[in-house]
C-alpha cells in the first residue's frame, strides 16, 4: 500500500489528456471496452432474474435463500462501492479496473460452476465485489482516455445508455439463455466479455492517482452491519423473531454499524465522508433512493416468480413481457432530463413517485389467472413511468452543491442506497411474502413444486392462490416504500431547477 508521500503518475490537464491514445479508431475501441464493461455489470443486476426459478428448482433452494442469490450479489456492490472508488484514487483506476473486472469474470464462471446454492451465493458476492472495484473506474476512465469536448461527451452519452439499457438487455437475455441453454449460462456469458475486456484495458488511460489511505476497517464494519441486519430479518421470518440467532443478528448488526458511523466521523480518509449529508437535498435524494430501490427490486424479483411459477411462462418469455417497463422507463426518463432544467427536482420526482406507487399497488390486484394484457402490461408501463420521472432529479440532487471534487463520492453514494435498499428492501418483502403465503398453505412453494412433479392439479391451483396472496402483499408493501420516497422528496429536496453536472455517475435503472 503506498504511502501519503507515494509517488502519483502523470496529472491529468483539464482539455487534454498525458498520454491519450491517438487516432478515433483507437479511441472508438477504448469506447467499446468501457461500454462493454459497463453493459456486463449493469445487466447482471437482472440477468439473474429470470434464472431464479430454474435455480431454485435444479438446486433446491429454500423460498428464504433464494432471495440472497439477489441480495449477496446487491450487499457486496453497494456495500463495498465507495471503498472501490478510493481504491481507484489511491492504486490507478486502470489497474483497479482490471482487477475487478478480473474478479467479476472468474466469480461468473465459480458461479456457472456452483452444484449447491452455498457456493453460487458465495459466487454472488465475488461478483459484487468485483462490480464495485471496476464500476466507479469505468467513469473515471473516461475522463483520462478522452479529451474533453466532443470525444468525451459522446462516450459519457454511451456510458449512461449502457446503465439505462442493462436491466432490459440481463431480462431478454436471462431468458434466452435460461431457455435455450441452461441457467448456468447467465453466468458463464460473462466470461468471453470480461475476457475481452480485460484485453482492451491497455487503451485506456491511468488516472492521476491520490495520496491517503483505504478505509478497510469502514469497509469490514459498514457491510458487515449491513449482512447480519438483512440475515436477521431473513431469519426472522423463517424461525421466529425471538429466535436466539435472529436477536444475535440483529444485535451484531447494531453494534457493527455504530461502529461504523463513529469510525466514519474520526477517520482522517473515511470511505462514507458524513459531510455530504449535512446538505438536506442531497441527505433527501439519498434516502429516497433507498426506498426506491427497496421496492424497485421487489418489482423485478416477485413479479419474475409470479409471471413463471403462477402464470407458466417460459425464461424467454418472461423477459419479453418486461418490455412495456423499458418502454416506459425510457420514455420518461428523456422527458425528465429535459424537466430538470425548467422546472424543480421535486416537481418531476414527487408526481413520478405517486405514479410508480398507484402502478405498484395495481399489481397488488393481481390473481392467479390475471391477463397480460390488461393488468400486467398496462401497471408495468405505468410504474416504470413513475420510477423514470424519479431517477434524472435523484442524480441532481445528490451532486446538489457539493464540490467539484466531490461529485464522484456524491454520486456513488446515490447508488449505494440504491443497492443497499434493494437488499434491505427484498429482505423485508420476501419475509412479508413467504408468511402471508405459508399462512394460507404451509410451505406454498414446495407444494407448489410437489404439484407439478405429480400433476395434482388441485394442489397446484391451492398453491398458486397462496403464492399469488405473498405476491400481492409484497407488491403493496412495495407501494407504500413508493410513497414513502414521495413524502422524503417532498419535505426533504428543495433544491431549484438545475443543469447537467459532469461527472455525476448515472443510477443503475434496474
Amino acid at each position: 500500500m503506498p504511502s501519503d508521500s507515494a509517488t502519483v503518475t502523470p496529472s491529468v490537464h483539464t482539455g487534454a489528456v498525458t498520454g491519450a491514445p491517438g487516432g478515433p479508431r483507437r479511441l472508438g475501441l477504448a469506447l467499446v471496452v468501457i461500454a462493454a464493461a459497463q453493459l456486463m455489470l449493469i445487466l447482471d443486476a437482472t440477468i439473474t432474474n429470470i434464472a431464479l426459478p430454474a435455480i431454485q428448482t435444479e438446486l433446491g433452494v429454500s423460498d428464504a435463500n433464494l432471495a440472497w442469490i439477489v441480495n449477496s450479489y446487491a450487499l457486496a456492490f453497494g456495500g463495498l462501492l465507495l471503498l472501490g472508488g478510493r481504491a481507484g484514487d489511491l492504486y490507478g483506476r486502470r489497474r483497479v479496473f482490471q482487477i475487478g473486472i478480473a474478479v467479476f469474470t472468474v466469480a461468473s464462471l465459480l458461479g456457472g460452476l456452483a452444484q449447491n446454492e452455498g457456493l453460487l451465493i458465495l459466487a454472488r458476492v465475488l461478483q459484487g465485489v468485483g462490480a464495485a472495484l471496476a464500476a466507479p473506474s469505468a467513469l473515471a476512465l473516461i475522463t483520462t482516455t478522452f479529451p474533453a469536448g466532443k470525444e468525451r461527451n459522446k462516450a459519457m452519452g454511451v456510458y449512461a445508455a449502457m446503465a439505462g439499457i442493462g436491466a432490459t438487455v440481463g431480462l431478454l437475455l436471462g431468458g434466452v439463455l435460461t431457455d435455450t441453454l441452461d441457467w448456468r449460462w447467465v453466468f458463464f456469458v460473462n466470461i468471453p466479455i470480461g475476457v475481452a475486456v480485460l484485453a482492451g484495458t491497455r487503451l485506456l488511460v491511468e488516472a492521476e492517482r491520490h495520496p491517503g489511505r483505504l478505509d478497510v476497517p469502514g469497509a469490514v464494519t459498514g457491510t458487515g452491519g449491513l449482512i447480519s441486519l438483512v440475515y436477521g430479518i431473513t431469519r426472522g421470518g423463517e424461525h421466529g423473531w425471538t429466535n436466539g440467532l435472529t436477536l444475535a443478528s440483529f444485535a451484531l448488526a447494531t453494534v457493527l454499524l455504530a461502529v461504523f458511523l463513529v469510525g466514519q466521523r474520526r477517520a482522517a480518509h473515511p470511505m462514507m465522508p458524513l459531510h455530504l449529508f449535512k446538505d438536506r437535498t442531497r441527505s433527501g435524494s439519498y434516502a429516497t433512493m433507498l426506498f426506491i430501490g427497496a421496492g424497485m427490486i421487489a418489482f423485478f424479483y416477485f413479479l419474475t416468480l409470479y409471471m413463471q411459477l403462477i402464470l407458466g411462462y417460459s425464461a424467454v418469455k418472461t423477459g419479453f413481457a418486461y418490455l412495456p417497463f423499458s418502454l416506459g422507463m425510457g420514455i420518461a426518463a428523456a422527458a425528465s432530463s429535459k424537466l430538470v432544467t425548467h422546472v424543480a427536482p421535486r416537481v418531476v420526482a414527487g408526481p413520478g413517485l405517486l405514479v410508480a406507487g398507484a402502478g405498484m399497488f395495481w399489481f397488488a390486484a393481481l390473481t392467479p389467472d390475471s391477463s397480460f394484457t390488461t393488468h400486467l402490461m398496462p401497471a408495468m408501463f405505468v410504474t416504470a413511468l413513475g420510477l423514470g420521472m424519479s431517477f434524472v432529479p435523484m442524480t441532481l440532487g445528490a451532486v446538489h452543491a457539493v464540490e467539484h471534487h466531490e461529485t464522484g463520492s456524491a454520486s456513488a453514494l446515490l447508488n449505494t442506497a440504491q443497492q443497499i435498499g434493494g437488499a434491505l428492501g427484498l429482505a423485508v418483502l420476501s419475509t412479508l411474502s413467504t408468511t402471508a403465503a405459508d399462512d394460507k398453505l404451509p410451505e406454498a412453494a414446495s407444494s407448489l413444486y410437489r404439484g407439478l412433479a405429480t400433476r395434482d392439479h388441485a394442489l397446484i391451483a391451492k398453491a398458486g392462490e397462496a403464492l399469488t396472496h405473498g405476491y400481492t402483499v409484497a407488491f403493496a408493501a412495495a407501494s407504500v416504500m413508493f410513497l414513502a420516497a414521495l413524502v422524503i422528496t417532498a419535505t426533504a429536496i428543495n433544491a431549484k431547477k438545475q443543469q447537467h453536472v459532469e461527472g455525476a455517475a448515472p443510477v443503475h435503472m434496474g
